[in-house]
């Protein structure tokens, strides 16, 4: 099956849908929030919309810290992007995840479109256990040849199985299940696509109940494949 190939203008619509999709349960609750403050005969559900308007803020906040990086062009100068910039995004993101996060990536500077591959691949990671579990991301590897590696387990009292997220592995490969990209998944497709622009080979699996997700460059990919076994 050939690679989809979006124009830019749907690309950009679906990225922005998605956005959309994410802030407006939250953005949603905060105006429900207010309208409850807002009413004099409610005055008995007062602290409870204070409590669900900071809940939505942080959710709000979160999301769209995310989407910046992720998706955005950002705000850091530059072409490259601190890692403690991922960090810091990461681990807002994560305040409203229900898994916990493992960080072991070393202090360095990434290229845009590499940082927004880790971010993403980091998403689709945190997608394996829905109901909580444990998500490490790490950075392995020489500058400019960076590996990067995702492993997550789900919280084994939750009964919860780790899973692949659904599609992810047609959508990463730019060759989705359904044979087209709609808004739904088009986060996956984008982090295939973040991929191939940087030369990097995604492969997304599961083993012994252990959710995986690397990203290695190509040339190191292929120079494996070219050496003779012993």
């Amino acid at each position: 099956m050939d690679i989809i190939e979006l124009k830019a203008t749907d690309l950009a619509a679906m990225l922005c849908s998605r956005v959309c999709h994410d802030l407006i349960n939250p953005i949603g609750a905060i105006g429900n929030g207010l309208e409850v403050l807002a009413d004099p005969n409610q005055g008995e559900m007062a602290e409870g919309a204070r409590d669900l308007i900071a809940s939505a803020a942080r959710q709000s906040r979160a999301k769209l810290e995310f989407a910046r990086l992720a998706y955005g062009a950002s705000s850091t100068a530059g072409t490259d992007i601190d890692t403690r910039e991922c960090e810091r995004v990461a681990r807002i993101q994560f305040e409203i995840e229900k898994a916990d996060l493992e960080w072991n990536v070393p202090l360095i500077l990434l290229p845009k479109h590499k940082a927004k591959l880790f971010m993403n691949l980091l998403l689709i990671a945190a997608m394996s256990v829905p109901r909580g579990g444990h998500v490490t991301a790490a950075i392995l590897g020489d500058a400019g040849n960076e590996r990067f590696e995702f492993t997550s387990k789900s919280d084994p009292e939750k009964r919860q199985k780790t899973l692949i997220p659904s599609g992810a592995a047609g959508l990463l490969a730019g060759t989705p299940d359904e044979g087209f990209v709609d808004a739904r998944g088009i986060q996956p497709f984008y982090t295939g696509l973040l991929a191939r622009m940087t030369d990097m080979e995604v492969n997304i699996g599961i083993e012994s109940d252990m959710f995986f997700l690397t990203a290695t460059p190509k040339a190191k990919v292929e120079a494996a494949l070219e050496t003779p076994s012993a």
